[in-house]
């Protein structure tokens, strides 16, 4: 029995959770696992009804799930960073949720920006590292609002949070057996003491535990421009919480926008957590003309993590169906069907696959 928390949270989040939930209940009759869920209320309105960000209780009794599937943070009626901080970044440093997962997988009949490229060019992983860095919140102001305000924000980087987040790439590299190339993310010419961290650490790791694995270096200007320009050279990408907040955002667009990106904050020893990239869109706020997949390919991350993975290859083959066979757009109003109506096809094609 998987026990699974809920956080639906704001704008256009519960709509997609639920679609989400609808797949998952299709994977678990035609897998034969078994689950259950508990909603929680973390977000804007509840922020707003009680001026409660999260509850002091939350965090210890999130620990008590497998893992968690969050919606979406963020509301129009709550100042930004409120929320983010509160609860996301909270979250992330409480639960120690160190790795965040990201693929980049463009899939048949999703389109992508970069001309000339297809689904067998863009198919790589980001890793990155998720409680240290310019995250950390070290820092702070002097001076503030006079002409002579100081600012100051530092970036956190220990041998054990380095190395551990390393030794995960690493280990996916392997697991994901396809190039078995790591390529370390950084800007060692100008971050010269964290990326020099970085980069020993890397290597020294890579030859004494991991030989079969090829190790290669990127600046992160150079990553972006390659990521645009030769998706294909990449297998799996490692860096740090700053650069990786910015690389994901890329890998987004390059495997078809928002719409179908999915990550996972990862803790390999206790509860993680798994959501869409994309924002709480509350412009479009029940509407049911959200596009649900990227929640619905978290889903599929989260049952892949739960040790679930024919369900997860089940939700990942009727998703590439519904995408190439049935959708009209990714955006949101153009899909050809209802938030709802896509939840329903995704969950017939995972109960009846299409031959």
């Amino acid at each position: 029995m998987h026990k699974i928390a809920l956080i639906p949270g704001d704008g256009t989040g519960p709509e997609v959770t639920a679609e989400a939930v609808k797949v998952l209940d299709a994977a678990a009759a035609a897998c034969g696992f078994k689950y259950e869920t508990t909603n929680f209320d973390f977000g804007g309105d509840r922020y707003l009804a009680t001026n409660e960000v999260l509850p002091e209780t939350a965090v210890d009794e999130l620990r008590g799930f497998d893992a968690i599937l969050l919606g979406a943070i963020g509301h129009p009626g709550v100042k930004p960073g409120i929320l983010e901080k509160g609860i996301l970044l909270r979250l992330r440093f409480e639960l120690d949720l160190y790795i965040n997962l990201r693929p980049v997988k463009l899939y048949a009949g999703v389109e992508t920006p970069l001309v000339g490229k297809g689904p067998e060019h863009i198919d790589f992983v980001v890793v990155r590292e998720n409680t240290e860095g310019l995250y950390a919140g070290a820092g702070g102001t002097l001076k503030k609002g006079t002409p002579d305000e100081v600012a100051v924000q530092e970036s956190i980087n220990t041998r054990k949070g380095v190395e551990r987040c390393l030794r995960y790439a690493f280990d996916y590299t392997r697991s994901r057996n396809k190039e078995k190339t790591l390529t370390l993310c950084g800007k060692t010419n100008v971050l010269t003491f964290a990326f020099d961290l970085w980069e020993r650490a890397f290597n020294e790791v890579g030859e004494a535990d991991y030989p079969d694995i090829k190790r290669d270096y990127a600046h992160v200007d150079a990553t972006c421009m390659w990521m645009v320009k030769n998706p294909e050279w990449f297998d799996v990408i490692v860096t740090d919480n700053m650069f990786g907040d910015i690389i994901t955002d890329l890998g987004a667009m390059v495997q078809g926008g928002m719409g179908i990106a999915a990550g996972g904050n990862i803790n390999p020893d206790s509860v993680s957590m798994f959501e869409p990239i994309g924002g709480s869109a509350p412009k479009y706020t029940g509407q049911g003309v959200i596009n649900p997949m990227a929640a619905i390919s978290s889903c599929q991350m989260m049952l892949s993590h739960l040790g679930e993975r024919e369900a997860s290859d089940r939700v990942e083959k009727a998703v590439i169906h519904v995408l190439s066979k049935k959708l009209k757009s990714m955006s949101a109003g153009k899909m050809g069907y209802t938030t709802a109506q896509v939840g329903d096809l995704v969950a017939e094609a995972v109960a009846d696959p299409p031959s």
